[in-house]
C-alpha cells in the first residue's frame, strides 16, 4: 500500500532562527523546515538546497513544475496583519521548471485563448441572469416605470457586491428575494432617505421614516391598488407585516 503523504512545508521565519542540525545561526528571515519535535533545520540539512525557488501569481506554471519535480515544498510566511500564514510559492527542482517553463511558452496563446473564452461565457451568464431577473421583476411588478425592472437588476445582481441579487435565494428568483431588490431601489430613488442619511439619520430611523412611502409605491407598482388607494393601505396592519421592508 502506497503511504499517503502531505507536502513539505518550508517557513520563512520572522524570528532569529538556528539549525538544530548543523548550529549555524540563520538569522531572522531564515527558511527553515519544522522536524516533528519543532526543531528547525536548514534548507541544506533538511536536503532542499538544491531547489529552485518559483514565487506565487502563475497558476499552469507552478502546477506543471510541481508535476515535473520528484521533489517539492510548499513556502508559507506569517502574516501578522492577517494573522494567518500565506503561501509564498514552491520550491521545486530546476529541471522541473526549466520544462514547465517550456511548455507554458509553446501553449502561451492557447491558454489565452481559453481565457478570453471563459470570460466571454462569464459575460453571457451574467446578461442572461440579469435578464431573468429583470423579467421577474417585471412579472411582480407590472406598473414599474418602464426601464426600471432593467436598472434594478443591474444594481441588485453587481458581481462581487453581496448585494440580494448576488444570493443564492435570488438565484433561484424567489418571490422574496425580487421584493427586496425593488424595495431598496424605491427607498433610494423615490423617497429622501437619501436626504435623511444626509442629515445626520441613523439608516434604520431612516427606513421608519419612509416606510410609508415605500410600502404605497410597492403596492402601487405592484398593481394591487391605485395610487391613491395604496396610501391608505399602508396604516393596514396585516399588509404592512407582509412586507420585508426593514431587511434590506
Amino acid at each position: 500500500m502506497k503511504k499517503k503523504t502531505s507536502d513539505i512545508t518550508v517557513f520563512i521565519s520572522l524570528r532569529e532562527s538556528t539549525c538544530s542540525e548543523c548550529g549555524e545561526n540563520l538569522g531572522s528571515k531564515a527558511w527553515v523546515v519544522l522536524e516533528k519535535d519543532k526543531r528547525a533545520l536548514c534548507l541544506a540539512c533538511a536536503d532542499l538546497d538544491h531547489l529552485v525557488f518559483l514565487p506565487s501569481g502563475d497558476a499552469a506554471l507552478t502546477r506543471r513544475a510541481k508535476k515535473y519535480s520528484n521533489l517539492s515544498a510548499v513556502v508559507i510566511k506569517w502574516s501578522r496583519a492577517r494573522k494567518r500564514y500565506e503561501r509564498q510559492g514552491l520550491l521545486v527542482e530546476p529541471e522541473g521548471l526549466e520544462r514547465a517553463e517550456k511548455e507554458c511558452l509553446a501553449d502561451s496563446e492557447s491558454r489565452k485563448r481559453n481565457r478570453e473564452r471563459a470570460a466571454i461565457r462569464r459575460k453571457e451568464l451574467d446578461r442572461e441572469y440579469v435578464k431573468t431577473f429583470a423579467d421577474k421583476i417585471r412579472e411582480m411588478y407590472p406598473n414599474c416605470p418602464t426601464g426600471r425592472e432593467k436598472q434594478i437588476a443591474e444594481h441588485a445582481c453587481l458581481k462581487y457586491s453581496n448585494r440580494i441579487g448576488r444570493t443564492a435565494q435570488a438565484k433561484e428568483f424567489s418571490k422574496e428575494a425580487v421584493q427586496l431588490a425593488v424595495i431598496a431601489h424605491i427607498r433610494h430613488a423615490e423617497t429622501n432617505y437619501d436626504e435623511l442619511l444626509m442629515q445626520g439619520f441613523d439608516r434604520f430611523e431612516a427606513r421608519s421614516q419612509v416606510k410609508g412611502k415605500v410600502m404605497s409605491t410597492l403596492y402601487e407598482w405592484e398593481g394591487a391598488f391605485t395610487a391613491e388607494v395604496a396610501e391608505s393601505a399602508v396604516g393596514n396592519e396585516e399588509e404592512r407585516k407582509k412586507i420585508p421592508i426593514d431587511e434590506c
